[in-house]
């Protein structure tokens, strides 16, 4: 363990926080900083990382959790599609419970419909090479850090012949995202933290924008706590600077280029869907990807009659705004109460990297009702 402990030790992160306190007080005003990826998210509340953070330093929750930012339109999609005879659909174990229009895909799975959950779309291609006989359907989902190897996969079976299988493609790009975040007047943000994961396949140079566009610094960040700190220390000191620029913290994993064979791999399996609707975000151009007509016999779109039909959220839920930034969990009036992990009510409480997840499963009481008091004599 030799390896995590390094990057979990008190004294450095007390040092940093030090740091981080100090460029705090140098800039005094109230600054908002937003971790992009979900998995950001839980590490800061599992590390207790937003403890020792400066009254004035606040981090925002991003859209990087691809389960939380399904559609409930896409999720009906994908429980018609195992209606289907002799269907058997496929797909990672957080999905299974995020809430549908009127049911989720566990629920299916209960009144008959052959639902497996699976580690990797290649456990999905070894289901149809042993059952011949039946229409295997991954239900594929994921920013750039899943794509790749769901691109492999369509690969695989194209070079075996696998005729009975296929992807129903819900796979988002981050950068349209972003760009629609930045776009938007009600969140007013002063850097961001670079998502580690999706960085190591496409690198750092996209984020360019981000600081040569909208003149805001962002860092790319590891996992770990010391990680998170050093890069909030890095967005700090730019701003203490007056710098706007793309750093890379996780440079022990992330090449400024990304990962060039899951890129190739990408381009030539997947294109760019015109439009691409996002929880809370709305329709974002260019944002999902589709399988290209080269591959179309697996295209499960192409291959199966789906609803295609938008659904709204639940109206008590704030999935939307949480996801945006705009609101807390805590603010949700369901949260904690007629929402739970055993009874959600909307995908942030469902994913492992959903910020109401973290929340429930890390967040301290006391702190969030200190929060909630802040929040209510400030308005």
């Amino acid at each position: 363990m030799k390896y995590v402990n390094e990057f979990r030790e008190p004294e450095k992160a007390l040092a940093l926080s030090n740091q981080i306190n100090q460029l705090c007080n140098q800039i005094k005003h109230p600054l908002k900083l937003m971790e992009i990826c979900g998995g950001h998210t839980h590490s800061i509340f599992k590390y207790g990382i937003e403890d020792i953070l400066p009254d004035n330093l606040e981090l925002i929750h991003g859209p990087g959790c691809p389960v939380c930012v399904m559609p409930k339109g896409r999720l009906d999609d994908a429980i018609a599609i195992s209606q289907n005879h002799n269907v058997i659909l496929t797909t990672f174990g957080d999905t299974m419970r995020v809430p549908g229009s009127t049911t989720n895909l566990l629920q299916a799975k209960a009144t008959g419909a052959d639902i497996r959950m699976v580690y990797s779309p290649l456990d999905s291609l070894q289901i149809a090479r042993d059952n011949p006989d039946k229409e295997i359907v991954f239900f594929a989902l994921g920013f750039e850090t899943t794509a790749p190897s769901t691109a492999l996969t369509i690969l695989q079976a194209a070079a075996e012949n696998i005729t009975n299988f296929s992807m129903f493609s819900n796979h988002v790009l981050v950068i349209p995202a972003l760009q629609a975040l930045l776009n938007n007047p009600d969140l007013q943000l002063d850097g961001f933290i670079g998502p580690g994961h999706v960085s190591m396949v496409i690198g750092t140079e996209p984020y360019q924008f981000i600081a040569q566009k909208y003149h805001k610094p962002i860092v790319v960040s590891g996992f770990e706590p010391l990680d998170i700190l050093q890069s909030i220390w890095m967005i700090l000191k730019q701003l203490v600077e007056h710098r706007c620029q793309v750093e890379n913290q996780y440079n022990r994993l992330v090449e400024p280029a990304g990962n060039l064979i899951a890129l190739q791999a990408m381009n030539q399996v997947f294109a760019v869907r015109e439009n691409f609707d996002w929880r809370g975000l709305g329709e974002i151009p260019e944002s999902g990807l589709k399988i290209r007509t080269e591959y179309a016999k697996f295209d499960a779109e192409q291959k199966f009659i789906i609803p295609n039909l938008k659904v709204a959220d639940h109206k008590a839920c704030k999935c939307g705004e949480i996801l945006k930034g705009v609101l807390k969990p805590w603010e949700c009036k369901v949260f904690g109460i007629a929402c739970t992990p055993e009874t959600p009510i909307g995908s942030c409480m469902v994913s492992s990297e959903g910020a109401c997840a973290a929340y429930y499963k890390y967040g301290r009481l006391s702190t969030i009702s200190k929060k909630a008091q802040k929040l209510a004599l400030s308005k």
